[in-house]
């Protein structure tokens, strides 16, 4: 598992040790895993063609569900089939320092560009529902694409920061990832120097980011949640709320476990990678039933787009 170089040794290779109980039923976990991946791949894109295909989903909203759906697939694509394939085999277990690296680095690109995506999409909601006469000319297709765009370099920014300081690192010999992908704090573990610069860099670098995009979550929805109270029917309120509940619970979903692992950067090790199966596996997994059960336009979409039927979408209702 390491190469020899004059004066010094090299890592070559990590081993991933795996989730915890795993090992003890490999055939058993990886039908499930491979069940809830087709799972996630199958609704993620599904939901991803529907919104790009019909011309009923074409509101800001669901222009931002698109990328939502895009990234949850490759998220799990970035983590699911690398266990899978230690659940068949020890060589699966297996991945190079190189890919380590790459896999490390998309994860927290994806993670992050998640992240600022949440925000984005609460802006839109306070927008819609806080500013509605002002909202179809704020949020214009251009606002849109620059607001998504802006996500996604920040996001592909701020994993090369972490990537570069992580392997930055020298690596002299133990290659036991005792996690189930290659995350910042079971690689740092490994590393043959001191990494607490490295760990104040991530505390403070994902704190700050995390912290300040759900501040800003929870400010819009504080100002939603005044207007929508003004609204004098209740039926209006209820229709109000529920074009929030679905986002306000896949953020719930999505940064609850993340504390709990950034937190605590030393406690990692095979238990610690179980609050990572929810926002790598579970939550992406939701995330389509999540939308399109609580939305009838997107329910009534993807019937059109399964059955090929004329049945077009309610009018005038608000998008849920």
């Amino acid at each position: 598992m390491a190469m020899e170089y004059p004066n010094r040794t090299v890592v070559s290779h990590f081993f991933l040790e795996g989730l915890m109980y795993t090992a003890e039923h490999p055939t058993l976990f990886f039908v499930l895993f491979f069940f809830v991946y087709s799972i996630t791949v199958t609704g993620n894109l599904l939901i991803l063609i529907t919104v790009g295909s019909d011309s009923h989903l074409r509101s800001p909203m669901y222009h931002f569900l698109g990328h939502l759906s895009f990234l949850d697939a490759c998220l799990s694509t970035v983590t699911v089939p690398k266990v899978m394939a230690g659940l068949l085999t020890l060589d699966g277990k297996v991945i190079s320092f190189e890919g380590c690296a790459v896999q490390l680095y998309c994860f927290h690109f994806l993670a992050s560009t998640e992240c600022f995506l949440y925000t984005v999409m609460a802006y839109d909601r306070y927008l819609a529902i806080c500013q509605p006469l002002q909202y179809p000319v704020t949020m214009n297709r251009q606002m849109c694409a620059g607001l998504a765009g802006v996500t996604w370099a920040i996001g592909a920014m701020h994993s090369a920061i972490h990537t570069s300081l992580t392997f930055y690192l020298f690596y002299c010999g133990p290659h036991h990832i005792a996690y189930f992908f290659c995350d910042i704090p079971p690689v740092l573990k490994l590393a043959c120097a001191d990494t607490t610069i490295n760990e104040l860099v991530m505390l403070a670098n994902i704190g700050i980011v995390a912290a300040g995009c759900l501040i800003l979550i929870i400010t819009s929805y504080v100002f939603i949640v005044a207007s929508v109270l003004r609204i004098r029917t209740a039926e209006g309120r209820q229709r109000a709320f529920s074009t929030c509940t679905a986002h306000l619970t896949v953020v719930l979903l999505y940064y609850m476990p993340p504390v709990c692992i950034y937190l605590q950067p030393r406690s990692s090790g095979a238990g610690a990678g179980a609050p990572a199966v929810f926002y790598t596996i579970v939550t992406p997994t939701l995330n389509p039933f999540i939308y399109t059960l609580r939305n009838k336009e997107v329910k009534h979409a993807l019937r059109r787009l399964l059955c090929h039927g004329s049945q077009e979408s309610p009018a005038g209702s608000l998008p849920t």
